[in-house]
């Protein structure tokens, strides 16, 4: 029993010096296993006379818990190491660019209207905008319609109160190229158009 402490301490420092799960456990065997040092105290007890056993006992006891309860301390602290060790292998660096992901396409008529001036543009002419909220004189008058013109009515022709109206067609455009411009003009003009006409196979906006 003279050598109780410095099996203890022994121990202890064991425990603490190991790196990993498995050392931690052969330490666990050499002390607390079957054939351990502090079990082989144990089983000695019986080699003492009864009046020194439970005091013996005892001592041996408090040895082994305090063992014990450091192996369970060391052990949580290298799983916790290892689990952050873990995440930090599989930590996701947000300061790098993210992987661009493509959302949806362009619509159909999109595409064949960049096409289209893809191809006037390789031709020499000039892709030309212009307002869809216009005035009279650029949608009708400057193009001869006169104002008894069927295109003109109500029922063909969205129109707000202050006399402005929605292009019934890209000619106004050209108009506008025309009056801020020298000849030759080569233009061609795209755009949305509004008529009032509504069924299965026209819209309002065209």
């Amino acid at each position: 029993m003279e050598n109780l402490e410095q099996i203890k301490a022994a121990a202890l420092a064991a425990v603490e010096a190991t790196a990993d799960l498995r050392a931690l456990d052969e330490v666990r065997v050499q002390y607390l296993g079957k054939k351990g040092e502090i079990s082989a105290l144990l089983k000695g007890l019986g080699a003492l006379s009864a009046e020194e056993r439970p005091a013996a006992g005892a001592r041996i006891n408090v040895v082994r818990d305090a063992v014990q309860e450091a192996i369970e301390t060391r052990k949580q602290a290298l799983e916790n190491a290892a689990l952050d060790a873990k995440l930090a292998g599989e930590r996701i660096d947000v300061t790098l660019p993210g992987r661009g992901e493509q959302a949806g396409a362009l619509h159909p008529v999109t595409r064949t209207r960049r096409r289209i001036e893809d191809f006037f543009a390789r031709l020499g002419y000039d892709v030309a905008e212009g307002p869809e909220v216009e005035d009279d004189f650029h949608n009708f008058e400057a193009l001869n319609i006169p104002g008894h013109h069927p295109a003109r009515a109500m029922h063909d022709t969205f129109y707000f109160g202050d006399g402005r109206l929605l292009r019934t067609h890209t000619s106004p455009v050209q108009i506008r190229v025309m009056e801020n411009g020298k000849p030759p003009f080569r233009i061609i003009a795209p755009g949305r158009v509004y008529r009032c006409d509504s069924d299965l196979t026209h819209t309002p906006m065209f």
